[in-house]
């Protein structure tokens, strides 16, 4: 802890979670003085440590499609750029369809994916049978394959980049709560804690699931709203499967679901909730484990016999359109924001946090402005993202 309030920064990050430790990592390699405050013990212990590892740029909108495409440049060269193994494999993602609708929807929506030279392509029942052999292949009409999607560890990674940013000379402070900010002339001047006070020019918010809270401290009302979402793991068994099966079909109680082998062979699921469950409440249910592994099992029989280690419950802070929202308030005008991730923080957050970097540092380029236009603080949220 520092000796002395008031410290000055050139940026305090609030969250050392899937988005503010690669932010600190990013600016800490420009020379930027980064401070990162953080409630909990230690790096990654809210959302971060219950993602379940999936990175694909294979979403509906040119902003997330340009960002993960630049997360998985970052992702699959780590190991080779900076000797940390964080369980990078590129083992692709499926988007099956058993119905026409899934069909329809997985299609058109190949045109746009297309029109950003993501490598993705529909495959018939055949040509999917021979890239997952172990699919239902009753009523099966075929689906999207990206062989060039994947998953990593999400603890491995971001303490990767949690290490590398202290060796920049980023400072983290755990164990410390954000109470009030100073606010004057349309800026935030002080930042307090249960610790210290410190000043900043820019002030990010980065606080996951607790961003509302954070910015109502500084005045603002952000429509961040977390959704509780169950995931597992099984016990580890040799490799037979290599993409993430995603089944967008609904049906009760769920929207879709989706799952993985790991590249240390558990497999790892994840369902979304229908209707919502809106809350903090991160205590896993009795009703998850028989809802999923009904669905798991109707795509991939061979699944029956696997057994199950581990549930758990994390939060998904989502927004009214499925999208992020990055860029700068009007009021406080040095809040930079990066909230509302929507489940996807730690596929978005080496993409997201290098653009972080380039905002504090005006080094924007116009593939950026594209981006910040879609995710911006003040658009109107009319619309909705197809694959959230």
């Amino acid at each position: 802890m520092p000796e002395t309030n008031h410290t000055h920064y050139d940026v305090i990050i609030i969250g050392a979670g899937s988005i503010g430790t690669p932010a600190a990592f990013f600016l800490a390699r420009n020379g930027v003085k980064t401070l990162v405050i953080d409630r909990a013990a230690s790096v990654g212990q809210e959302s971060n440590k219950r993602a379940i590892g999936g990175i694909r740029a294979t979403h509906s909108d040119p902003a997330k499609i340009r960002l993960c495409l630049r997360s998985i440049d970052i992702f699959s060269t780590w190991q080779e750029t900076y000797g940390d193994d964080i369980e990078w494999y590129a083992g692709g993602y499926v988007f099956v369809a058993y119905r026409e609708r899934e069909e329809k929807i997985l299609k058109e929506l190949l045109v746009k994916q297309h029109s950003f030279g993501l490598n993705i392509h529909w495959l018939d029942k055949k040509q999917l049978l021979e890239v997952v052999p172990d699919l239902n292949p009753n009523d099966l009409l075929g689906g999207t394959y990206s062989p060039e999607d994947g998953s990593a560890s999400p603890m491995l990674a971001i303490h990767a980049f949690y290490r590398h940013a202290r060796r920049l000379g980023a400072e983290f402070h755990f164990h410390e709560t954000i109470e009030n900010f100073t606010l004057k002339n349309g800026e935030i001047k002080a930042v307090h804690t249960n610790r210290a006070t410190y000043t900043a020019d820019i002030i990010i918010n980065a606080a996951g699931g607790h961003a509302r809270q954070v910015g109502e401290l500084a005045g603002l009302d952000l429509p961040v709203f977390p959704d509780s979402h169950e995931a597992a793991i099984t016990e580890p068994v040799t490799r037979f499967l290599h993409p993430m099966i995603v089944d967008i079909r609904p049906a009760p109680g769920s929207s879709n679901f989706y799952f993985y082998q790991h590249l240390t062979g558990q497999i790892v699921f994840c369902i979304t909730p229908s209707p919502n469950i809106w809350g903090t409440d991160t205590e896993e249910t009795s009703q998850f484990l028989p809802m999923v592994s009904r669905r798991m099992i109707e795509v991939m029989p061979r699944l029956k016999h696997i057994r199950v280690r581990r549930t758990w419950r994390g939060l998904y802070p989502m927004t009214p359109d499925g999208f992020p929202i990055i860029g700068y308030a009007q009021n406080p005008r040095n809040m930079l924001l990066a909230v509302g991730m929507c489940g996807q923080g730690f596929m978005l957050g080496p993409g997201v946090g290098e653009l972080l970097s380039r905002l504090v540092l005006n080094r924007t380029e116009p593939e950026d402005e594209i981006i910040l236009q879609i995710l911006s603080p003040q658009r109107q949220f009319a619309g909705q993202e197809l694959l959230k």
